[in-house]
């Protein structure tokens, strides 16, 4: 922990860089991915403070939109389509996801039930050829596009996709490689960037 409290100092004693940021944030990219601490969005992108609105759930889980129980997440995702008015939706799901591994290998999560509840919200379990392959490739990438299925359920992304100014990528992370794949809705295949 020390290290993070040493740069946390040392971060905020160049207040001229920071300046900008109090202007407000237009950001282009809602990137929902995992929580999994080896995937950092704006390392992955380049992204600089500004260039990417960020949701993180485990396994980068969209709930299920609905009125009348509103969750941060649909709170976030309305807020970067309606108000910040991003072009962009990002998916991206990361190998190695023990959230989407949990749910293909049917893991007995009885005791961390927020979490068992949680990947509940996953749809189905994705489908997988191979629940015993690590990098759970395969299921990574089917749950991918079936968030972006669900975020399409989402009122004001519909309303958006309707108008031709949204657009919704499904990515795949690969973590011992650094790799990024993206899916190609013409060849419903990943492909590299």
């Amino acid at each position: 922990m020390q290290p993070l409290i040493d740069h946390a100092r040392s971060y905020g004693q160049r207040p001229e860089e920071f300046a900008r940021f109090a202007e407000g944030q237009s950001p282009d990219v809602l990137f929902i991915t995992c929580a999994d601490s080896r995937v950092v969005p704006a390392l992955i992108t380049g992204a600089r403070p500004g260039e990417l609105f960020e949701l993180r759930t485990a396994g980068n889980v969209v709930p299920p939109y609905t009125a009348e129980r509103p969750t941060g997440e649909a709170a976030t995702i309305e807020y970067a389509v309606t108000v910040l008015g991003v072009h962009d939706i990002v998916v991206c799901g990361h190998s190695h996801c023990g959230a989407v591994g949990a749910m293909v290998r049917g893991d007995d999560l009885t005791s961390v039930p927020a979490v068992r509840d949680w990947l509940g919200y996953g749809t189905e379990p994705p489908k997988c050829t191979d629940p015993n392959d690590p990098t759970v490739i395969e299921a990574v990438q089917n749950h991918a596009l079936a968030q972006i299925l669900r975020l399409r359920s989402y009122p004001c992304v519909e309303r958006r996709l309707a108008e031709g100014t949204l657009r919704l990528h499904g990515w795949y992370y690969e973590v011992h490689t650094g790799r990024v794949l993206a899916h190609d809705a013409d060849t419903d295949t990943f492909e590299a960037l």
